[in-house]
Formats: C-alpha cells, sequence, structure tokens
C-alpha cells in the first residue's frame, strides 16, 4: 500500500451492509442523486447504490456489499 488509498467503510455492527457477505432487506428512506439512496437498516442508516433497481422511498429492497439487487415490497 502507497498510503494514498481510500479509507474503507467503517463497520459499527456485527454485520454491514456496505461490506458483508449477505443480502439484506433495508427500507429507503430518502433517494440521493447519483443513483444513491439512504436505507434504514433497523439499526442505523446506510447510503447504498440503487442503480440497479427501480425504487422509491418507502420501498424494502434487498442489499449487497452495498449494492440494492431487488425490490422487494412497495
Amino acid at each position: 500500500m502507497s498510503g494514498r488509498e481510500a479509507p474503507g467503510p467503517e463497520c459499527h455492527d456485527e454485520v454491514c451492509i456496505t461490506c458483508g457477505d449477505t443480502a439484506v432487506e433495508v427500507t429507503v428512506i430518502e433517494l440521493l442523486d447519483l443513483d444513491l439512496a439512504v436505507v434504514d437498516t433497523g439499526e442505523s442508516r446506510e447510503e447504498v447504490s440503487v442503480a440497479l433497481v427501480s425504487t422509491a422511498v418507502g420501498d424494502t429492497v434487498l442489499v449487497h456489499a452495498g449494492e440494492a439487487i431487488a425490490v422487494v415490497r412497495r
């Protein structure tokens, strides 16, 4: 490492949807620019990519490695 790499995500829980190996159901609470959304995990709020799905505020989405991969409930 050259020391110039960006730091990785800070995970504060046992399971972090940003870097976890499992998919997690979360609720979209805010849509942001650049295909991003703020989601409620039930324990915290995190920013994830919604580039692969068509979603709206209030939808439940399945997230894996920081990427929404499916809309579960509208």
